[in-house]
């Protein structure tokens, strides 16, 4: 079937059968001849739509990936600070037991962690440590107390003999074999009694301090050096103030240690000197050339240098005490020989 309008402004449109029906342009469109006219303006070529639409998704993933990193961040942050406290909460038992190991070397062995919380690995380290400290503990105590009470026992046969000896000597008929004998019984005596001295302040010393009072080493020195013979030696004193907190009994033994040593093991027409300062105390003296690597036996109980063995001058405790109590006034002593001779031993203290 065929149909067609004529007129004017309208082209004949083609059956349906045979192909599609197409309008007429406007005047002004595209037309056959080429000649171009103006789009309505609402409307967006392709080229332009298509620049929009890129636009679009270029501008939603920026904005998916900012949210998405500021997210992040945070979800970060929140996880490093709770990281942070779970880790402090998990370390808190390993801090306490660090601290109290701490404590324990510094000062006594008396002092437990007693952790509570879970039947946890920390925890049994816990429980370790407690029953080392004790089995520690109870083995010092047992010689401290034995060397306390030997030395206590020990000391009433001694008083007695010397007791015994003077009466002796001081009768006028005694003859003069028995006064030579009774001389040298008493000199044994006495370095017998001062080697259970020595003893008891060693134990003492080892213990846990229980005076803390203010102490100058400073007129501690100062005393001891007016008390102590010095067998014609030189004396150099350089007693600036030496402010420190302890024990005057055991800090007064420190010196009197240190001093004797020094006047004990000197030469001829040598010298002393004794300086303090802030930091502690240190005496130097002339002397008998020390081999550096006999520095630390001098410090060990009952052990001298080979040139001291037999000495009737000390016990062989003087240095060991000295160490003991300036360890448990939180402090060290250190020695270092002297060139030409004699030592340079320095007990440092808490200010």
């Amino acid at each position: 079937m065929r149909n067609s309008l004529k007129g004017p402004g309208s082209v004949a449109f083609k059956d349906t059968l045979s192909g599609p029906t197409q309008t007429a342009p406007p005047p002004g469109a595209v037309g056959s001849a080429g000649v171009t006219g103006v789009a309505p303006s609402n409307q967006l070529l392709p080229d332009e739509f298509r620049k929009v639409v890129v636009q679009g998704q270029f501008d939603a993933l920026n904005s998916m990936l900012l949210w998405g990193a500021v997210a992040l961040a945070i979800v970060a942050l929140i996880g490093m600070v709770f990281g942070w406290l779970m880790a402090e909460r998990a370390l808190r038992p390993l801090a306490r037991i660090t601290e109290t190991a701490r404590r324990v070397a510094g000062r006594s062995l008396h002092e437990r962690i007693a952790l509570d919380g879970p039947r946890d690995e920390i925890k049994e380290l816990a429980d370790t440590f407690d029953s080392m400290l004790e089995r520690l503990d109870r083995a010092f105590d047992s010689q401290r107390l034995f060397v306390g009470n030997a030395s206590h026992e020990l000391r009433t046969p001694l008083a007695i003999n010397r007791t015994l000896i003077e009466v002796a000597l001081g009768r006028a008929d005694t003859p003069a074999e028995v006064r030579v004998l009774g001389d040298a019984l008493l000199t044994v005596n006495a370095r017998q009694e001062r080697l259970l001295d020595g003893l008891l302040t060693l134990a003492q010393s080892e213990q846990e301090l229980t005076v803390y009072e203010p102490v100058d080493l400073a007129d501690v020195a100062d005393h001891v050096l007016d008390q102590t013979p010095l067998n014609n030696l030189t004396l150099h004193r350089n007693l600036a103030p030496a402010p420190t907190m302890g024990d005057p009994v055991l800090l007064e033994r420190v010196v009197q240690n240190l001093v004797q040593n020094a006047v004990a093991y000197n030469v001829p027409d040598g010298w002393v000197e004794v300086a303090t300062d802030a930091g502690g105390i240190t005496v130097t003296n002339t002397g008998p050339v020390v081999p550096a690597y006999d520095v630390p036996a001098l410090f060990e109980p009952f052990r001298r240098l080979r040139d001291r063995v037999g000495s009737a001058k000390g016990t062989g405790l003087g240095l060991s005490i000295v160490r003991s109590v300036a360890r448990a006034h939180g402090g060290s002593v250190t020695a270092v020989p002297r060139d030409g001779g004699g030592l340079v031993v320095r007990v440092t203290l808490e200010n």
